[in-house]
């Protein structure tokens, strides 16, 4: 990751990884830096129950200082831990349980943005 110019993308796919590594499914990247005025990444996850939603959002505020050298600027959510929501100004990473990331449907509502592949890391 270190390769990556653009800091944007580099936090962006550093919570992809951190949250694939605590087992997340259904990991999505979308830029939309031609659509929005808010951020310029979306990463959006699902968390199987709550102890995981929790898990995987420590783990990218984790990954986000050591890799990135960045806290969120706004964090809601990890009270309840069924939509923990990480705003970093350029980046926003959306952790959800399944009924919430199937009733909210973001990569629908932006689905202007162009949807970046995501490939986990082969660790052997």
């Amino acid at each position: 990751m270190a390769a990556i110019a653009d800091p944007s993308l580099k936090l962006a796919w550093t919570a992809a990884y951190a949250a694939d590594d605590r087992k997340a499914v259904d990991i999505c990247l979308l830029d939309v830096t031609g659509v929005s005025y808010l951020t310029d990444y979306f990463v959006i996850v699902t968390g199987l129950s709550k102890t995981q939603v929790r898990a995987i959002y420590q783990a990218v505020e984790e990954a986000a200082q050591t890799h990135c050298q960045r806290q969120p600027q706004h964090t809601e959510g990890q009270d309840n831990c069924s939509w923990v929501l990480m705003d970093y100004g350029d980046v926003i990473v959306h952790i959800q349980l399944p009924k919430e990331r199937q009733y909210y449907n973001l990569e629908a509502f932006w689905g202007h943005a162009r949807r970046i592949p995501f490939e986990p890391l082969v660790t052997t």
